[in-house]
């Protein structure tokens, strides 16, 4: 029988996609107000170069950078954060509108994971009307995707730039897990 536990955490990670420049920096210093620097960022490429599904919303100019963060979190937190991140938006247009868009997740061991409000085969249910969605896996070295995974986390530059990331955290969390190993009475660690 497994017995549960708590995960390991996680890095925390921002993909946003805006149109002006201040916009981007008045929604990203909220952001990193409340979760910290920004460790590391990949970008600015065009989104419109992967999808016109965001050109009705926010126009053709639309540029997205991509965002880990140097502060460990809970992977139980990724509700709460996509809904202050869906506040954010709000701040900057509506619900049909938006000038920015934010969309974070997490970089685990094995896995990066995106928040989304919709639901569909794929992706699980978190709470707080908050869903996840495995975009990539990490398999022999590198990240790999899925038939479902967003055009431009299938680019070859993304997954490496996420895989820095998956670097540091794996060094930090075997960091960690060393300082901290369990000594029985025999002075044996486990």
């Amino acid at each position: 029988m497994g017995i549960s536990k708590e995960p390991l955490p996680v890095k925390l990670f921002l993909a946003i996609m805006y149109v002006d420049e201040s916009d981007k920096k008045q929604a990203l210093e909220l952001f990193t107000k409340k979760y910290g620097p920004i460790e590391r960022e990949y970008g600015p490429l065009s989104v419109n170069q992967f999808t016109d599904y965001y050109t009705n919303e926010m126009g053709t100019n639309i540029s997205k950078l991509y965002l880990v963060f140097s502060n460990l979190v809970q992977r139980s937190l990724l509700p709460s954060i996509k809904n202050f991140t869906n506040s954010i938006e709000l701040q900057f247009g509506n619900s049909e509108e938006r000038k920015v868009n934010l969309d974070p997740g997490y970089i685990s061991n094995d896995k990066m994971v995106l928040a989304t409000t919709k639901d569909f085969y794929h992706r699980l249910y978190l709470g707080d009307g908050i869903y996840g969605e495995v975009t990539l896996h990490y398999r022999q070295g590198k990240y790999r995707y899925f038939s479902w995974t967003y055009p431009d986390y299938k680019e070859r530059e993304v997954q490496k730039f996420l895989e820095q990331a998956r670097a540091k955290l794996v060094r930090i969390t075997r960091k960690e897990s060393t300082n901290n190993e369990i000594v029985t009475g025999s002075g044996n660690a486990h």
